[in-house]
This record gives C-alpha cells, sequence and structure tokens, in this order.
C-alpha cells in the first residue's frame, strides 16, 4: 500500500484566496487534482489530504467525487494536536508547518507514503522516482536506520518571476545521500545570481544550480516517532511564538545529522512550478494548458 498524503492546510497568506482548489486546469482542476492524477497512475494505492478543521466544508465535496477513482480521505491538522503537558500560544491561528502536518495523519497510515504540497506541480515522472524508489525497498546500513527520499530540483528552476519563494537547499553526500538541508526563505532572483534568507538572518547567493526541497518526500512509518520527538523539543522552545512553524527541512537536517535517518535524493526530470503569489497563476494556467494540449493530460481529469 502506498499513500500521498496532500498538504493542504496552509493559510495562503500571500496568495490572498484558497489557493489549494483554485482552478488551474481546462475543467476546473486544482494543481492537487494533478498530483493525486499523476500519483495514482504512477501506482499509488490512496491519498490523504491534510487540511485545517475549517477546510472541511470546501474539501468535503472534491474527496467524493476522488473516491469515484481512487480511496480518499483527510486528516485534521490541529493547533491543539500537541504532545500531553505542552502548552501554546492561546492567539495562535497559523498551523504547526509541514512537520506537524505530517504527523497529522500518524493514525492512518502504516506503511510508506509520499508527502507533497496541494499547491505545487510536480510531474508524472517524480511520483514514478518515488514508487520506484519503495518497489526497490530502501537500503539502510542497520536496521534501525530508516532512510527516506525526496525528489530534488534545480533551484532556478523552480522560483517565480512574482515574488520570493521558500526551498530546502541541500548539499550532497556521496551516492546521492543528503548531507545536510537549509531552509531557506525569500528565494528570488537579484540580477545575474540568486539570493535567499537563512534562519538567522544570513543571506545566501546561490547560483541556481543547487539541489532543493520542494516538498516532495517519501517516508516509511518511522518517521513518525523521529518527528514527535522533534515536535516537543519544537514546542519546548518556541510554543509561545505564534508565528513560528516546525518544518519538515529543518526536522529532517537534524535526523541526517544525529545519524538517525539517512535520505536519499532522486532527481527529478520534469519541470516544477507552482503558486505562491497570485501573479503566478495565469503562468501555471499556461503551463497546464500545453500540457493539455500536447496530451499529456485529458481536457478533464479522472474521465477514465
Amino acid at each position: 500500500m502506498l499513500t500521498l498524503v496532500v498538504l493542504a492546510a496552509g493559510l495562503s497568506s500571500r496568495y490572498g484566496a484558497l489557493k489549494q482548489l483554485d482552478a488551474m486546469g481546462p475543467g476546473g482542476e486544482a494543481l492537487m487534482d494533478y498530483a493525486v492524477y499523476d500519483a495514482r497512475r504512477a501506482g499509488f494505492d490512496k491519498v490523504v489530504f491534510v487540511i485545517r478543521p475549517n477546510l472541511e466544508t470546501h474539501f468535503r465535496e472534491r474527496i467524493e467525487q476522488l473516491r469515484e477513482w481512487i480511496p480518499s480521505e483527510y486528516a485534521f491538522q490541529r493547533l491543539d494536536d500537541i504532545p500531553p503537558g505542552a502548552t501554546a500560544c492561546s492567539s495562535r491561528i497559523k498551523p504547526w508547518g509541514t512537520g506537524h502536518a505530517v504527523l497529522s495523519v500518524r493514525h492512518l497510515i502504516d506503511s510508506p507514503f509520499a508527502v507533497v504540497n496541494a499547491d505545487d506541480f510536480y510531474g508524472q515522472s517524480s511520483y514514478s522516482s518515488l514508487v520506484a524508489y519503495f518497489e526497490a525497498g530502501a537500503p539502510a546500513p542497520a536496521p534501525s536506520v530508516p532512510t527516506f527520499a525526496f525528489v530534488g530540483f534545480e533551484l532556478g528552476s523552480t522560483l517565480s518571476t512574482q515574488g520570493g519563494v521558500s526551498r530546502g537547499v541541500c548539499e550532497c553526500a556521496d551516492d546521492f545521500l543528503l548531507a545536510t538541508i537549509a531552509e531557506v526563505t525569500n528565494l528570488r532572483h537579484d540580477g545575474e545570481q540568486i539570493i535567499g534568507s537563512y534562519s538567522n538572518g544570513t543571506v545566501g547567493h546561490f547560483t541556481g544550480a543547487e539541489i532543493v526541497s520542494t516538498n516532495m518526500w517519501g517516508f516509511t512509518p518511522a518517521i513518525f516517532d523521529l518527528l514527535q520527538s522533534r515536535f516537543t523539543e519544537f514546542l519546548g522552545a518556541k510554543a509561545s511564538d505564534e508565528n513560528a512553524e516546525f518544518l519538515i527541512p529543518d526536522a529532517v537536517n537534524d535526523m541526517v545529522a544525529t545519524g538517525e535517518a539517512r535520505v536519499k535524493i532522486l532527481p527529478a526530470h520534469e519541470s516544477f512550478f507552482g503558486v505562491t503569489h497570485p501573479g503566478d497563476k495565469t503562468s501555471v494556467r499556461q503551463e497546464i494548458r500545453e500540457l493539455t494540449e500536447s496530451g499529456h493530460y485529458p481536457s478533464r481529469l479522472f474521465t477514465d
């Protein structure tokens, strides 16, 4: 059983609308519909959407329709889903972040699964790469050291012309194993180079050839305990900060640094695009239109 987990609980603060369901395809499809379509064709058996409780009415009908094509359900990312004894800022509105979103499905999944953003397009071959990785079996130096994976894109191919974006910028070790990954925000072109900000405020300068994570991960259930312990530590340090986020790249970087996990980088072979800013919609719709006209997708998904 291979499950696709679609992270769809974000606030879309920069986009100004519910971009998870915004129509991008000729039949009114959202980008997450293309994720489900590509994943099912690649060999995934089930999809779980992670949403906020107040989005249930928006998602219920869409998920009911998808169930005719692939088993589908949703899990809530709740602000009160924190470890016993932990406290949190009472004024917090923002979800706890992508690492916590993955923890939201811990009671629903007991086999390998992929994680993607609802508002990004990764291409079918990216899903096929994850299926091939899972089917081959993830090698590990010892049974106690799980090996995870992610599909890595070149930084320059993941930027927006409309403003800055966030990516997990990676350094690779031998055999395409992850050495380090750091969340870098506000990545954008600055003349002939690319700049962005690390969490400590340092400005990074990049060529565009760097491998980055765009949150297309391949995990096993071993990730849940590893995330839970780090989320507990996160709350101990930042529970009173209503804007702090527990992010997958930060957690995974720590797992690799402590030797508790290894991460295989699977090179991407397709273009990546997504919607971060309102102005991205025009270019994304054009990308989808061209893929449809070239025969990569039917004019209406889920009709076969």
